[in-house]
């Protein structure tokens, strides 16, 4: 039976994981966390709808139902040349067929420690809420929320979580009768953040922002922040409470120093079946790799999780465990979003051919939920995988 190393225990890796297994190999996952957090069901942490246990999922419990080994331990170095990797607690090791799942890191902005991230290390989701709790014993406050692009690669940008947080704390508000009491700006530097959902999603967007009273500030670059304000590229200032801001992503530093093929953004370069560019049995998957595309192109859960089978299923090919054709990811980029908004959600999805946006009242904040218990209990075998879920 083959071996195969995964570094990361997120999404992508621990997807990686099962599909090594089913696929016939033996499995090592490597994560510096023990439990897989589930970035999609984090932004109801800050709003008090859920707990950071039900999104944090032990990778022991799945480790166990799959029949793959866990180590808890970071990756320090990494060397494509030697094909070594150096770990924090275990030292230097040989590993010759590898799957890198760890992520992205984030753009470093002046001043970023004064913000919150929903996208961040997960710890940050309960800083969130404590802020969020102490602005609601308050009664009143400023509130901004906000994201970043990446010039050198536009599909690390992250908006939506950022979007579907703003939404519920103003459902959370409107539920208190205090929403009147709190200014509320989403600001990001792009003139219409959001615009690769497709125009209708942008439009519904803008329509929504009205009829809530939201105040954007939209267009300008972000210099730098402070404690308690954003200081754009005008030095115009936009005072904040709470400042909720998502960095787009960025190669980790631990990649960008290391040999491996990289992009302008220092994500690692792959071709269509996630084959590291010129390192024969080492894969890249999810957030840090380089996706090729259209402009449109999002980094997105569902893709790292096709990048992550179809690395299986072309690495059992490459060893000689099956025969068949390998599968790429390029025929599968879509942006595929509900988005929620406390009280109902949006189905936005757009591919090549067309972009659709459906408004979901009531009906579509039940299905996250219950989509949050699918990929838990699907995780663990309790209930079958629906296809492109």
């Amino acid at each position: 039976m083959k071996n195969i190393v995964i570094i990361g225990g997120g999404i992508a890796g621990v997807e990686a994981a099962i599909y090594y297994r089913k696929e016939g190999f033996n499995v090592e996952l490597i994560s510096e966390r023990e439990y897989l957090f589930i970035y999609p069901t984090a932004i109801w942490i800050p709003v008090g709808t859920t707990s950071f246990e039900n999104v944090a999922y032990p990778l022991a419990k799945i480790a166990k139902v799959h029949g793959f080994t866990l180590l808890i331990d970071r990756v320090t170095g990494i060397n494509a040349r030697t094909k070594t990797l150096i770990l924090e607690q275990t030292g230097e090791r040989s590993v010759e067929y590898l799957v890198i799942a760890i992520g992205a890191a984030k753009m470093k902005h002046p001043g970023l420690e004064h913000t919150l991230s929903i996208c961040g290390a997960p710890e940050q989701s309960l800083l969130l809420k404590e802020k969020i709790d102490a602005l609601i014993a308050k009664g009143s406050g400023k509130i901004t929320f906000g994201f970043g692009g990446n010039p050198n690669d536009q599909s690390a940008m992250r908006g939506g979580p950022g979007f579907e947080l703003f939404f519920n704390l103003h459902h959370r508000l409107k539920k208190l009768k205090i929403r009147d009491n709190y200014e509320m700006t989403f600001f990001a530097p792009m003139p219409s953040p959001g615009a690769r959902m497709g125009e209708k999603a942008l439009k519904m967007m803008r329509t929504l922002f009205q009829q809530n009273h939201f105040t954007t500030r939209y267009g300008k670059k972000i210099k730098y922040f402070e404690n308690d304000t954003i200081v754009f590229e005008d030095d115009s200032r936009l005072e904040s409470d709470l400042i909720m801001f998502i960095p787009a992503g960025n190669g980790s530093d631990m990649i960008q120093s290391s040999d491996l093929p990289q992009n302008n953004a220092g994500f690692i370069r792959i071709n269509n079946y996630c084959e590291v560019e010129g390192v024969e049995g080492w894969y890249a998957i999810g957030d840090a790799a380089a996706l090729e595309g259209p402009d449109w192109k999002a980094k997105q859960g569902h893709i790292a999780e096709i990048m992550a089978r179809n690395a299986a299923h072309n690495s059992a090919i490459s060893q000689g465990l099956k025969s068949g054709e390998k599968k790429g990811y390029h025929n599968h980029l879509s942006i595929l979003c509900v988005m929620d908004m406390g009280n109902g959600a949006g189905f936005i999805y757009r591919d090549d051919k067309k972009a659709l946006l459906i408004p979901m009242p009531i009906i579509g904040h039940w299905m996250k939920i219950g989509w949050g218990w699918y990929y838990k209990l699907s995780k663990i075998g309790y209930i079958p995988r629906i296809p492109g879920m």
